[in-house]
């Protein structure tokens, strides 16, 4: 097993992130590795980089898709033999099949998130109701103040799995929540759409409060097809 690579890398301006981290690693592949080599843990490259992890696990996970990585039990993240679409237009197939790839995460929480409410509805306790209304009053205190919540979001979400019982859907949640954490982030910053989302979230605590399964699933059906519009316009 090859050991990790030695790498240097240029820390990176904010204004392109993720992108950017595929760039330079995506060149070092192409510059310095072979099919086989190892990169360095994530946390490692971060560092490197001078980004978060969550940076760095896109940036990653866009080079797999195109097939120039590929995780390995016990290993890492390990180089493969770069395909004839990665050496054409490496950067354009990572922006296409990030595309697709977001379009399908939106489609897995729509299948798991609505039913996971109307089961919370039936589920929670008042203390899980009581965890979640915090939540809420957390986001709309840093709507006010014009920031995006996206850990709010992320945890309202998660508190509704939690209160669903069921551990195996709780942490697809967590997962969900992790991969689409970017998407989120840019979801939330269009005009109107912090508090748009607060609105949604209101009114699925408010149905979940009341005990009201059919509603809870549809309050939650309707705030991810507003999330999915919004993402992935048609036009």
């Amino acid at each position: 097993m090859s050991a990790p690579a030695k790498v240097e890398f240029e820390t990176i301006r904010r204004n392109k992130v993720y992108e950017e981290v595929a760039r330079q690693i995506q060149n070092h592949i192409f510059e310095h590795l072979k099919p086989g080599d190892v990169l360095p843990p994530e946390r490692e490259l971060a560092q490197k980089f001078g980004v978060s992890r969550g940076s760095v696990r896109e940036a990653i996970r866009s080079l797999e898709l195109i097939g120039l990585l590929e995780p390995r039990q016990g290993m890492g993240t390990v180089v493969c033999e770069p395909s004839a679409e990665a050496l054409a237009n490496p950067l354009a197939a990572v922006l296409v099949q990030k595309r697709k790839l977001v379009g399908e995460l939106l489609d897995v929480r729509k299948i798991i998130e609505p039913p996971l409410a109307r089961r919370a509805a039936q589920h929670a306790t008042a203390a899980q109701l009581a965890e979640m209304e915090q939540v809420l009053e957390r986001q709309r205190e840093r709507v006010q103040r014009g920031e995006m919540a996206v850990e709010e979001d992320s945890e309202f979400h998660y508190r509704i799995a939690q209160a669903a019982d069921n551990s195996v859907m709780l942490r697809m949640v967590d997962v969900l929540m992790d991969m689409l954490r970017e998407t989120r982030q840019r979801s939330l910053q269009t005009r109107g759409r912090p508090q748009k989302s607060l609105a949604s979230h209101q009114r699925i605590l408010a149905a979940l409060k009341r005990h009201d399964p059919v509603a809870s699933q549809s309050a939650m059906l309707r705030h991810l097809e507003e999330i999915e519009h919004i993402v992935l316009p048609t036009h």
